[in-house]
């Protein structure tokens, strides 16, 4: 579920160059604040890869909606989950 999420977002990352030590940009418009630069285009899309993954634990971790994207969506239940460390 959590792969197939990314992939979803990976697809509708945009990038540009900037003018910037790292030059490549990239986001994703769907998911508010996620966004990543790189040195090269390859740095950037594993950075912004990165950063959705955070982006969706700290989501889940706060128990906020996560926005459906290419038909892929993630549940937060609003019940009280019991984690085990």
């Amino acid at each position: 579920m959590f792969a197939e999420y990314i992939s979803a977002a990976m697809e509708r990352a945009t990038y540009e160059t900037i003018d910037d030590p790292k030059p490549y940009y990239g986001e994703v418009p769907e998911l508010q604040g996620v966004w990543a630069t790189g040195k090269t285009m390859d740095e950037c899309r594993k950075e912004l890869q990165s950063v959705i993954e955070g982006w969706l634990a700290l989501k889940l971790r706060l128990g906020h909606p996560i926005p459906s994207i290419g038909g892929h969506a993630i549940i937060v239940s609003a019940e009280p989950v019991c984690i085990v460390e």
